[in-house]
């Protein structure tokens, strides 16, 4: 393999992964940036950019690939790009679509689709034979009508191509549920119905390389994103003890999830849910990038491992046909909880706790992670921080819709 440096396009829209924009270089990569003209300014890691692209985006989130080929088909003309990675969740279809027009290796589009939209993953789920909560697409009439017959309430409808919990209804009765499609109009094929199941909500952040998984590290969500989205509450998550039950039987399926998949090589952030009526466990969706919500920070206060930096090393050892494995795993305990705050600037200096390893540093938001060997330390920590959060800083907004066109 040449010792020349590689050229990596990396794409976001949003302002995030810059320790994988770091790594990357770190690592003697050349790296490039396509992001949004209105992203310029935010505090990128622009000595470790070798220059920045930009492309115009509509409201609707939707993006002219005519021009952004065109654009880079110009500068292809002087730099051979080797990879194209997606850092955000909503960029994962418009990367693939770059890696299949331009043929660079990669996750394609039929590929990604099982990590971006909600209906194909539940499909490929359900086929693979991972257990999953009653579904069915908004395509036609007689199959609703067959579900809300058959399936008992309460449903969630939810976005095929939405992040989290954002444009999720939660319906009661089959007037509800059709009321809700009616009102979708000609989008309504965008989105897909499911049954509600209470549970306990897991997420699983994993390292994959060469279809194996490299790292993982279960974690669960004291509030669920549905009701912290839904209810005006405060985020709080923290990761398991490894080798419980609930610890080994999410590795088992994560694993299954990625081999159905098709996962090659990448970072990914899987949810579950432990049904409190029956005790399986169902697979919610999963996605091709590291998790949001800061929970990079807090798997690596209790693994020692960062994300995004690892990503952008196996991404590169892939690239030169290098062998790679994750960073052994220093087996802490964690626990982070986030809330929108009433104060631009919040001081936290009162939390003060020698468990305390991070703060977030965001205008009008509060954040915090603890790091423990026990579990139960963290847990009551993150306990004690959520009242005086709710009581001393909290404040809420209304959880966002999806346009509808």
């Amino acid at each position: 393999m040449s010792n020349q440096p590689l050229n990596f396009l990396c794409v976001s829209t949003y302002f995030k992964g810059e320790r994988f924009l770091s790594a990357c270089k770190a690592a003697g990569n050349n790296v490039y940036l396509l992001t949004l003209q209105k992203l310029e300014n935010e505090p990128w890691p622009k000595e470790h950019i070798d220059e920045f692209f930009f492309m115009d985006m509509a409201e609707d989130g939707s993006w002219n690939r005519k021009h952004v080929v065109n654009g880079l088909a110009y500068k292809f003309r002087s730099i051979r790009f080797d990879r194209f990675v997606a850092l955000d969740d909503f960029d994962v279809e418009k990367v693939a679509f770059l890696r299949e027009y331009f043929r660079s290796p990669g996750m394609g589009e039929t590929t990604a689709r099982y990590f971006r939209d909600k209906l194909a993953m539940r499909m490929k789920a359900k086929e693979s034979g991972i257990p999953v909560p009653e579904f069915t697409a908004l395509f036609n009439d007689e199959e609703i009508n067959r579900f809300a017959d058959t399936v008992p309430a309460p449903w969630l409808i939810k976005p095929r191509s939405e992040a989290s919990a954002t444009g999720i209804k939660k319906l009661h009765t089959k007037e509800d549920l059709w009321n809700l499609v009616h009102s979708l109009g000609d989008v309504r094929h965008e989105y897909l119905v499911e049954r509600f199941a209470p549970g306990d909500v897991f997420h699983v952040d994993s390292l994959s390389f060469d279809g194996e998984i490299q790292f993982v590290r279960v974690s669960q969500y004291l509030d669920t994103p549905f009701e912290v989205a839904h209810g005006g509450g405060i985020f709080r998550s923290h990761t398991i003890e490894q080798g419980t039950q609930d610890d080994q039987e999410l590795r088992k399926l994560t694993t299954k999830v990625m081999r159905s998949f098709g996962m090659q090589y990448s970072a990914s952030h899987t949810e579950f849910i432990k049904g409190h009526a029956d005790g399986e466990y169902y697979f919610l969706e999963t996605s091709s990038r590291v998790g949001g919500a800061n929970l990079a920070e807090m798997v690596e206060a209790a693994s020692g491992v960062n994300l995004w930096a690892e990503w952008a090393n196996l991404e590169t050892a892939k690239a030169k046909g290098l062998p790679y494995s994750a960073p052994a795993d220093s087996n802490q305990n964690a626990g982070i909880v986030v809330s929108l705050s009433r104060y631009q600037h919040p001081d936290t200096s009162g939390f003060n706790d020698h468990e305390l390893v991070w703060r977030m540093n965001k205008e009008w938001h509060i954040g915090l992670i603890v790091k423990s060997e026990s579990r139960d330390k963290i847990l009551s920590l993150l306990d004690g921080y959520t009242k005086r959060i709710g009581e001393e800083f909290h404040a809420s907004l209304p959880a966002p819709d999806k346009p509808t066109s």
